[in-house]
């Protein structure tokens, strides 16, 4: 028997059977098919768009030609290397794409010393193709390119197979961004919203993207420079929508509730034009009472709770009343009660409605 503890802080007995039944449950949602592919056609598929390198998820190649040469010497003599973790993606009911989930510096770093012409665009490398250096037990082989090395040697790389699991498209989106957060463990992390851009794509997380470039929302929410480029403009404003959409039925998780709204909206794209249409109704009318942007006491950024309020406040309110006053700057942003439904236990249910429906009355208010 297992014991955890409740809500009351008393120990609770579980039952080695609900622990089973627990782990078969959470089984059954993931779907995986390996394989063993050898390095002439995981090149072959980048070039015939079967393996996606996503642009929106997958940063700069970084890997310096030391370490990429490294791997091609491990290939050559046959050392295992990690496993690469693909996902599933069905395009337009034809063509079976595997996506890059772990393992794009392994993969860009094979395309980049044996690939040429037109793979190399489709991976968009621009840099010279890979010369071996830094090889210490197999030094005869720096300065080499591909197509330099004696043609057994071309042979004996390109027929190495390297394994691959592919998360297959029968689990669900929620499995997919769980497979890209635990994945996610490399020097350069990515952001909640950036595992979301890929696991959630579609007309809907590309719509965030335009409505993030917006002057008026550029201009209503000041974001840190360091943060532009990694999803953060393009989370706060799904968590406008989301929380516009059901934020009386917020339940503490954040990340969940924002997932939870991105696959629905992925799956069934309702209404989109309207939506943007009325963000752009809202922003435009933010940006008149707030000229400087949504902050508080001289900060120089948007808290995002302070947001969540304001800019969903003012979407109920419009609603309500299209021709509400655009009082500049109101001084209820900084009044002790919406400070502290903005700074204390901020991601409770409570607060969250509390800070939306106080924002929403204020500006409402003669």
């Amino acid at each position: 028997m297992k014991k955890k503890m409740n809500s009351s802080g008393k120990s609770t007995v579980v039952a080695p059977r609900t622990i089973r039944s627990q782990i078969d449950e959470q089984r059954r949602k993931v779907d995986f098919d390996s394989y063993d592919v050898t390095v002439d056609e995981l090149v072959r598929r980048v070039d015939r768009g079967r393996i996606e390198i996503a642009p929106v998820y997958q940063r700069q190649f970084r890997w310096d030609p030391e370490r990429q040469s490294a791997l091609i010497e491990s290939f050559i003599l046959g050392i295992p290397v990690p496993t690469l973790f693909m996902a599933t993606n069905n395009v337009a009911g034809e063509l079976i794409q595997w996506e890059v989930v772990d393992g794009l510096q392994r993969l860009l770093t094979l395309v980049n010393f044996i690939g040429s012409g037109n793979v190399r665009d489709v991976a968009r490398l621009t840099s010279p193709p890979l010369t071996l250096s830094g090889l210490e037990k197999l030094d005869s082989l720096n300065g080499l390119e591909f197509g330099e090395l004696p043609p057994d040697i071309q042979d004996l790389l390109l027929d190495r197979p390297a394994k691959v699991i592919v998360l297959n498209d029968k689990s669900s989106k929620q499995v997919r961004f769980d497979l890209f957060e635990r994945l996610n463990t490399g020097g350069l992390r990515l952001t909640d919203q950036e595992v979301r851009e890929c696991v959630f794509r579609g007309d809907f997380i590309e719509a965030l993207g335009r409505l993030a470039s917006t002057a008026a929302f550029r201009s209503v929410v000041n974001i840190p420079e360091a943060k532009l480029k990694d999803g953060t403009p393009e989370e706060f404003v799904l968590r406008f929508f989301a929380f516009l959409d059901g934020y009386q039925k917020f339940d503490h998780s954040v990340k969940d509730f924002l997932n939870n709204f991105a696959e629905v909206q992925t799956e069934n794209p309702k209404d989109l034009t309207s939506k943007e249409e009325e963000f752009v109704r809202v922003f435009d009318f933010l940006k008149e009472v707030f000229p400087d942007g949504i902050r508080r006491n001289n900060r120089r950024t948007t808290p995002v709770n302070l947001f969540e309020g304001v800019a969903v406040g003012a979407a109920l309110a419009l609603r309500k009343d299209p021709k509400i006053s655009k009082t500049r700057n109101p001084q209820w942003v900084s009044e002790p009660e919406l400070t502290a439904m903005t700074s204390v236990a901020t991601n409770s249910r409570n607060q969250v409605v509390g800070r939306i429906e106080f924002s929403r009355d204020m500006f409402l208010r003669p």
